[in-house]
């Protein structure tokens, strides 16, 4: 996991803020939007401040000569509280 400092300029004040990247794997016999979906539902439920997210990786399972299943490799960013 990495923490990222952040400078935030709102209104022309500066707001020092710390992120926290989070690598997460989630799958969907469905659809690659729908593993993206499922994966941020789930961190959804466990990680506050969530500002952002980023797809690294995109694969399916086969099996029989099928897809099973989708999967996505993702970066959860969110913001530490203070």
């Amino acid at each position: 996991m990495a923490v990222e400092k952040c400078d935030f300029k709102t209104g022309g004040d500066s707001m020092d803020r710390v992120a926290r990247v989070s690598e997460i794997i989630a799958g969907s016999p469905i659809s690659f939007d729908d593993a993206i979906r499922v994966g941020f539902e789930r961190a959804n439920k466990t990680l506050r401040n969530i500002t952002g997210m980023r797809i690294l990786e995109q694969r399916v399972a086969i099996e029989d000569g099928r897809i099973q299943e989708y999967r996505v490799r993702m970066e959860v960013i969110f913001v530490l509280e203070p």
